[in-house]
C-alpha cells in the first residue's frame, strides 16, 4: 500500500458534504446524465427497501449491494441507481464496522462513476490531505501501521536481504529508490552495512518522489537519514529526485549514475504509479543503468485487465475484493478508536475514487488527475519483467529472516512460494493474510 496522503477532520468534513450531497443533489444528477433510461415502479423500490434493515453481524451485505450498484451504473439504469445508492447511504458509515465502511467508501466511488464527479472529487480530496499534511503525523502513522501490520515491513525485508547480497563486498553503492515510503526501509539497511566484516562502503541513496505530500516532508527526512548514517558510521549521501509529474518522465541522466557504482533498483509500490503505456519504456531504462539487482515489491491485484477491456464491473469486482481484504486486515490488527487506521482506510478512499470514479482520460497528470493506480498481478508484472531481466529467487537466509519478522506479528500472516497452479516461470514470494495474497515481492538481474 502507498502511505503518501493522511487525513484530518477537514477531510471528514469533506467526505460528510458529500454524504449530503448524495441525499440531496446526487440522484438529480444521476436523472439528468440518464433521461433516456427507463423508469422502473415503485413496487420494485418498496419490495427491496424492506430487506435495508442493517444486516446482522458477520452477514457481508456490502459486497452484494455495491455489486449490484455497480452492475447499475455499468447499465446506466437510473432507477436502480438512485434506490441503491440511497439503501447504501443509509446503511454505510466510515465510523461503523468493516461492512459500513466498506459500503462507505465504494459508495462515493459509484456516486462519483454515476455523476461523473470523479476527478473533482479525488482533487478535492488529495488537495485537503496535502494541506494538513506534516512529516510528524507522517512519521506516526507510518511507524503505527508497521508495528502492528507486515503489510509493508515484508517488502522492506525481502528487498534489504536481497540488497545486501547482491553488493556484497562493493564500497560504492548505489541505491535507486523508487518509493513513497519516506526512507523507512533505510535505516536497518544502514546498521547492517555497519556491521559488515570488510570495510563500510560509501552509500549513494537517490529516491525519486513525485507524490506532492511526499516532496513536502523530504527535506527533513533527508536531514535524519544523514544524522543516523553519521551515528552508524557509513559514508553516506542523499539526493532527492521530486521535480517529475509521473514516473515516466524519469531518465537515466535524472539520477547521476557512474560507471563505478554498484547499482541497486528498488521499487516498492512503484510500478503501479506509472501510466500503462509506459511501463514497458520505464523498466528498459532501469536495464540501462546495468544494476546489480532489481527489487520489485506491489500489492497483489488486477485492476489492470479490466480497465484495458473497459468492462467496470469487473474492475469494481476486483477492486473491492483486494480492499474488502485490507480493510479486514485493518480492522483486526489496530483497535477500533485508532486514529492511525482512519487515516489508512481514508487514504484507500482516494485511491477507491481513482481507479473506479474517474474515467480513463482522468488518469492523466496533465488534467490533474494524478498517478495511475492500475495494479497488476505478479504473473503479470513477471511477463512485463522478463522482457529486460531474468528471475532471480530469495535466499534461504532473506526467507528465514522474512518469517521472523512475521512471527512478530498476529496469526493470519504466512509466506509462500507462488500458487499451485501458476506459470512455473513466475519468481518471487507472496505475503499472504487469512491465506489470500496480498503483497507480492520479487528479485531481478539483467539478463546475460
Amino acid at each position: 500500500m502507498d502511505i503518501s496522503l493522511f487525513s484530518t477532520n477537514k477531510e471528514a468534513n469533506f467526505l460528510q458534504q458529500y454524504s449530503n450531497q448524495i441525499k440531496i443533489n446526487g440522484l438529480a444528477a444521476i436523472d439528468m446524465q440518464s433521461t433516456n433510461q427507463p423508469q422502473n415502479s415503485h413496487t420494485s423500490t418498496s419490495r427491496s427497501s424492506g430487506s435495508s434493515e442493517p444486516c446482522p453481524a458477520g452477514t457481508k451485505w456490502a459486497s452484494r449491494l455495491l455489486m449490484e450498484c455497480a452492475r447499475a451504473v455499468s447499465e446506466k439504469d437510473s432507477s436502480k441507481i438512485n434506490h441503491l445508492l440511497w439503501m447504501l447511504n443509509e446503511l454505510a458509515s466510515p465510523y461503523g464496522d468493516c461492512e459500513q465502511k466498506l459500503a462507505s467508501y465504494f459508495l462515493q466511488a459509484l456516486f462519483c462513476k454515476a455523476t461523473d464527479s470523479g476527478l473533482r472529487c479525488y482533487k478535492t480530496l488529495t488537495s485537503v490531505a496535502e494541506k494538513s499534511h506534516s512529516f510528524d503525523s507522517a512519521r506516526k502513522l507510518i511507524l503505527k501501521f508497521q508495528e502492528v501490520s507486515p503489510w509493508t515491513t515484508f517488502g522492506h525485508v525481502a528487498s534489504n536481504g536481497a540488497i545486501l547480497e547482491a553488493l556484497d563486498g562493493e564500497t560504492k553503492l548505489h541505491i535507486i529508490d523508487i518509493s513513497n515510503t519516506l526512507c523507512t526501509q533505510w535505516p536497518t539497511l544502514l546498521e547492517s552495512l555497519a556491521t559488515r566484516n570488510d570495510e563500510t562502503p560509501h552509500l549513494k541513496l537517490t529516491v525519486v518522489v513525485t507524490a506532492n505530500i511526499v516532496k513536502s516532508v523530504m527535506k527533513e527526512i533527508g536531514q535524519r537519514m544523514e544524522k543516523f548514517a553519521r551515528l552508524m558510521g557509513v559514508p553516506f549521501e542523499i539526493n532527492v529526485i521530486s521535480g517529475l509529474n509521473n514516473l515516466g518522465e524519469l531518465t537515466k541522466e535524472d539520477l547521476g549514475v557512474q560507471e563505478d557504482e554498484a547499482i541497486a533498483v528498488n521499487c516498492i509500490g512503484a510500478l503501479r504509479r506509472i501510466e500503462v503505456e509506459e511501463r514497458g519504456a520505464v523498466i528498459r531504462m532501469f536495464q540501462s543503468l546495468r544494476p546489480r539487482v532489481v527489487t520489485v515489491v506491489e500489492e497483489e491485484a488486477d485492476l489492470f485487465s479490466s480497465s484495458v477491456n473497459h468492462d467496470f464491473v469487473k474492475c469494481f469486482e476486483e477492486c473491492l475484493r483486494f480492499y474488502t481484504l485490507y480493510f479486514d486486515m485493518l480492522e483486526e490488527s489496530f483497535v477500533p478508536t485508532s486514529n492511525e487506521r482512519l487515516m489508512l482506510e481514508r487514504e484507500c478512499s482516494r485511491s477507491i475514487v481513482r481507479v473506479l470514479g474517474c474515467d480513463h482520460h482522468d488518469h492523466d497528470d496533465k488534467n490533474g488527475g494524478g498517478e495511475c493506480e492500475r495494479r497488476e498481478r505478479g504473473s503479470q508484472w513477471s511477463e512485463r519483467l522478463k522482457e529486460a531481466f531474468s528471475p532471480f529467487g530469495f535466499s534461504d537466509d532473506v526467507v528465514d529472516d522474512v518469517k521472523a519478522l512475521l512471527k512478530r506479528y498476529r496469526a493470519g500472516w504466512a509466506l509462500v512460494l507462488p500458487p499451485q497452479g501458476e506459470d512455473i516461470d513466475q519468481t518471487g514470494v507472496y505475503l499472504t493474510w487469512k491465506e489470500e495474497p496480498v503483497v507480492w515481492a520479487s528479485i531481478w538481474k539483467p539478463s546475460n
